[in-house]
C-alpha cells in the first residue's frame, strides 16, 4: 500500500523537481528571490488558461446563491487555509452572511493556525464535515487540493456529490490526470514544479488564492454587490471601512464629506441605500424599495430613476 502511495505521489506534477532551482542552495539571496519571483510570474498565465472553467463555476454559483444556496470550500493544510481566508473576507467586503460562504479544513479550526498532520488522510472526516453542514443540491462544494488526491477533500466531494451538490476540484495538476467520478467541473491551473520541490505553499497556493478570489468577486459583482468598480455592500466593522464607505458615497454622488456622513447615518450604514437616497432625493425606505425592484443593483436603480 505504501509503495502504491509512493508511486502516486512521485508522479504528481506538483512533486517534480524544477530544473531552474537545482543549484538553489548555492545561490545568493538576491538570486533566490529573483528565481522565486520569476516562477511566480508564471502563475497568472496558468490561471488565465482556466478562465473558461472558472466562468462555468461562477455562473453556476450565482444561480445557487440566487436560490438560497451556499458555497463550501474544503481543503487541508495550505489549500484549506486559502479557502478559510477567502470565506472570511467575503462578509466584510460584500456584506454576505457568514453561512453563505464557508470553509471546511481538515483538523478543524486549530489547523488554521497550527498544522494538524495526518488529518488530511481521512476521507471519512471530509464526508462527515459535509454531512454535518447538511449540504444539499442547493449548494456548491469546491475541493482545494494542489495534489488532486487529498483523502479528506475527495471524501467530502464524494459525499457532496451524493447529496446532489455541484462539486468542483481546484488543483494545480493537469486536468487529464483528474478523475471526474464525483465532479461536475475542475479548475486546473498547471503552474509547473515548485522552486522548492513539493512545497505547494508557493506557486500552487498563489494560484489557488487567485482563483478563489476571482470566483467570489465575480459572483458578487453578478449579484449586484458592486457599483462600477466600488464595493457598495461592505460592512462598517472598523473606522477604516467607515471612511472608505464615505468616500464611495462621495464618488458615486458627487457630494461632500459632511453630506456623505449624513447619508451613511440616515441609511443605517448601508452604502447602496445611501447612494440611491442622494441620487433619487428620497428617504431610506424609498431607496430600499428602488433597490429591491432592481435586484439590488445600484446602477439599475439609478437608470430606472433617469428614465422616469
Amino acid at each position: 500500500m505504501s509503495n502504491t502511495l509512493f508511486d502516486e505521489v512521485k508522479s504528481l506534477a506538483t512533486e517534480q523537481r524544477n530544473p531552474r532551482s537545482y543549484t538553489m542552495d548555492e545561490m545568493s539571496t538576491t538570486e533566490v528571490l529573483t528565481l522565486i519571483n520569476e516562477e511566480d510570474a508564471k502563475v497568472a498565465e496558468a490561471v488565465k488558461a482556466e478562465i473558461p472553467h472558472i466562468a462555468t463555476v461562477v455562473d453556476e454559483l450565482v444561480t445557487k446563491f440566487k436560490n438560497g444556496g451556499r458555497l463550501f470550500y474544503v481543503g487541508a493544510g495550505t489549500s484549506g487555509r486559502m479557502g478559510v481566508v477567502d470565506a472570511a473576507e467575503c462578509p466584510p467586503t460584500f456584506g454576505t452572511k457568514p453561512a453563505m460562504i464557508q470553509a471546511l479544513i481538515a483538523g478543524g479550526k486549530e489547523a488554521v493556525f497550527k498544522a494538524q498532520e495526518g488529518a488530511e488522510d481521512k476521507p471519512e472526516e471530509g464526508a462527515k464535515a459535509i454531512s454535518l453542514c447538511a449540504v444539499s443540491k442547493k449548494d456548491m462544494v469546491i475541493g482545494i487540493a494542489a495534489s488532486k488526491r487529498t483523502p479528506f477533500v475527495l471524501g467530502a466531494l464524494e459525499r457532496a456529490y451524493q447529496a446532489g451538490a455541484y462539486t468542483v476540484l481546484l488543483t494545480t495538476n493537469p486536468r487529464e490526470s483528474v478523475s471526474h467520478e464525483y465532479l461536475h467541473e475542475s479548475i486546473c491551473p498547471v503552474v509547473g514544479p515548485e522552486v522548492l520541490m513539493g512545497s505547494t505553499r508557493m506557486k500552487s497556493a498563489v494560484a489557488q488564492k487567485m482563483v478563489l478570489t476571482m470566483i467570489t468577486t465575480t459572483a458578487m459583482i453578478r449579484l449586484g454587490k458592486v457599483y462600477e468598480n466600488m464595493m457598495v455592500d461592505l460592512q462598517l466593522t472598523n473606522k477604516k471601512l467607515e471612511e472608505r464607505a464615505k468616500r464611495i458615497i462621495m464618488i458615486a454622488t458627487s457630494c461632500d464629506y459632511r453630506r456623505a456622513e449624513e447619508l451613511l447615518h440616515e441609511s443605517g450604514g448601508h452604502v447602496k441605500t445611501a447612494i440611491v437616497m442622494e441620487r433619487a432625493h428620497c428617504d431610506k425606505r424609498a431607496a430600499q424599495a428602488m433597490l429591491n425592484e432592481s435586484d439590488g443593483f445600484v446602477k439599475r436603480a439609478i437608470q430606472r430613476l433617469d428614465k422616469q
